[in-house]
């Protein structure tokens, strides 16, 4: 059970528990103000909750001493609707530099970033500056530097709001890719086609409480049933 208060005393989510096994890949979805971005700042312990716990790898977040959070969050990967790059660095800075984080030598960082580049389509881009990519290269490389430490957990926060229709898609795809690689994935999401499409389990919040939870669904499915 996790509950957690705004100012207001409004709870942001009221009894919410839900699993999420290794390996899975899930969409998170709900309207505006629903607590998805809460749940995702929980997972990444920028938040407690008032009451209830989050059980991460088998940790207890809500018990990690604050020098601990750096060597936790290392292990989840983080992928904004705002991308966060540096603008100052290269394609290939902008990943090294996650890497540069954890202390990874440099010969390594030489040796993996072309490989993560190369996965994510942007090969030809590693000396490109941000301002010279598009935006859903832009989301690329975003998601490059996430993964850029083989977390075991990805979450995307509205990956593909930012996005043209095909954009969007090249950005899931990646998504699906690194499913296969063995990560679980939780996907932030208003993008009813894309959720549609995929077919995958979802998670739905609606004021802050979860109103389902189901495999193979879609986000109409919630639509036609809330009338």
């Amino acid at each position: 059970m996790t509950k957690i208060y705004e100012a207001s005393e409004k709870a942001a989510l009221d009894n919410v528990s839900f699993r999420i096994d290794k390996g899975d890949f899930v969409f998170l979805i709900g309207a505006t103000g629903a607590g998805k971005t809460t749940a995702a700042r929980l997972i990444l312990r920028e938040d407690t909750p008032t009451c209830g716990e989050i059980i991460v790898n088998g940790k207890n977040t809500g018990k990690l001493r604050r020098r601990e959070l750096p060597y936790y969050r290392r292990k989840i990967g983080m992928v904004f609707q705002d991308y966060r790059l540096l603008p100052y660095k290269t394609v290939f800075e902008n990943v090294a530099f996650a890497m540069e984080a954890v202390g990874e030598p440099r010969r390594n960082i030489e040796h993996k970033v072309p490989q993560i580049l190369s996965l994510v389509g942007l090969g030809n881009k590693a000396e490109s500056h941000i301002e010279q990519l598009s935006g859903g290269e832009q989301q690329r490389t975003a998601m490059a530097r996430a993964m850029a430490n083989n977390p075991p957990i990805l979450i995307a926060d509205e990956p593909t709001g930012n996005l043209d229709p095909a954009s969007a898609w090249e950005v899931m795809h990646l998504l699906e890719r690194f499913n296969r690689l063995g990560t679980t994935v939780l996907v932030v999401t208003h993008a009813r086609d894309l959720v549609n499409k995929m077919g995958r389990r979802i998670i739905e919040l609606e004021n802050g409480v979860l109103v389902r939870d189901e495999r193979n669904s879609d986000y109409d499915g919630a639509r036609r049933r809330n009338g």
